[in-house]
């Protein structure tokens, strides 16, 4: 994107590789170099259910997040800046849950999302520069799916704002609920939240992430 575009400073060389692996893998690495000091923050905003395409809400599925901590959010759904622990709240999902579980309860962040949509802090892993992210299950058709990222966070996304004008293949509606989202990224509003980990690219730095979705069978 050429300097100026949509206010943000910079020329932005930025390459997107997509692979699928002989192990069913989805494999996305992003590559990005500018000429100007600017933010970068790049996500996937692709929609799962392993049921498959247009059967209904993704409410049945049974999540694992691998983090102790997620960004809370104003009711714009703009973090706050706090981390805060999962412990005893709706948004632990160390032990798998079903997504459904407990989405309705009365916390006031799942009311501002009117469900899941917030960032969660990921562990770091002690065996490379991979975090796991998610283990997701869905028991009716024994498929699962697996992510590790380069990134911190993982956006979880549940599709609440979905209302069956997104059409797909074969003509299939896609209505509230229908679909999950685990976007990899660095936490939103970085360059506002100094206690954040850093978006800001600087000229010969190199932004390199990547994320790799993994689809087995049980």
């Amino acid at each position: 994107s050429p300097s100026g575009d949509e206010g943000y400073p910079g020329t932005l060389q930025c390459t997107v590789t997509y692979w699928i692996s002989k192990d069913k893998t989805l494999e996305i690495h992003y590559d990005v170099e500018t000429d100007a000091a600017t933010p970068v923050n790049l996500t996937n905003h692709s929609y799962f259910n392993l049921r498959g395409h247009g059967s209904g809400p993704i409410l049945n599925h049974e999540m694992t997040l691998f983090a102790d901590f997620f960004t809370p959010v104003n009711s714009g759904l703009i973090p706050t800046g706090e981390l805060r622990a999962v412990d005893n709240t709706p948004f632990d999902f160390r032990v798998p849950a079903l997504i459904g579980s407990r989405i309705n309860d009365s916390d006031q962040q799942l009311q501002f999302g009117q469900g899941y949509d917030h960032n969660f802090v990921l562990n770091p892993d002690a065996t490379g520069e991979f975090r796991r992210a998610a283990l997701v299950k869905e028991a009716s058709t024994g498929r699962a799916l697996e992510v590790w990222t380069s990134e911190p966070g993982v956006q979880f996304y549940c599709g609440n704002f979905l209302n069956g004008t997104n059409h797909g293949k074969d003509g299939a509606v896609y209505n509230h609920r229908g679909g999950f989202c685990l976007e990899t990224q660095h936490f939103p509003d970085s360059p506002n939240q100094p206690d954040f980990p850093s978006t800001i690219l600087r000229p010969g730095k190199a932004y390199q992430s990547r994320t790799y979705y993994r689809f087995f069978a049980e």
